[in-house]
């Protein structure tokens, strides 16, 4: 597989690690958006999340499989973004495409916010989907008159 063959310049596409809700909802969203997206899942099912339109490539593998990676041709990518559901999968595949194939914009998902120090030490940028759910529903609660500060003064 050739990707490049397609493609005018070099680093302009974004590969997708795990093609569950959120790997599938983003690859949509960035073909819809005209972008290049390869996503890369172990299970030939988790595809079917793709919409029909979804016009980039996937790849099935594990995705710390180096040879999996360079299938993907990852050197040439612009961007990597591991959301598996497992965050010892996302590391990994995080370092790998960071220090092995040194790419810039490297995103994981975690769902252990302890775990971010290992991601920050490594310049990896993280989405924690526990902490952006505690921002939301601080906002939603700010918003309808309900603040920390006032829950805070009626347990006192």
């Amino acid at each position: 597989m050739k990707l490049l063959t397609d493609r005018q310049e070099k680093g302009n596409y974004t590969i997708i690690i795990g093609c569950g809700r959120l790997g599938a909802n983003l690859a949509n969203t960035l073909s819809d958006g005209g972008e290049d997206v390869l996503i890369i899942d172990k299970n030939k099912e988790a595809f079917r999340k793709l919409s029909p339109s979804f016009g980039g490539l996937s790849i099935i593998g594990d995705a710390t499989d180096f040879d999996v990676l360079q299938e993907a041709q990852i050197s040439d990518a612009s961007a990597v973004i591991a959301v598996t559901n497992n965050d010892n999968a996302n590391i990994m595949v995080a370092q790998i495409a960071r220090e092995m194939f040194h790419i810039e914009r490297v995103i994981a998902r975690l769902y252990d916010p302890d775990r971010e120090y290992v991601y920050r030490e490594f310049g990896i940028d993280t989405i924690c989907p526990a902490i952006l759910s505690v921002k939301e529903i601080d906002k939603i609660l700010s918003k309808t008159g309900i603040s920390n500060d006032m829950v805070q003064e009626e347990k006192q």
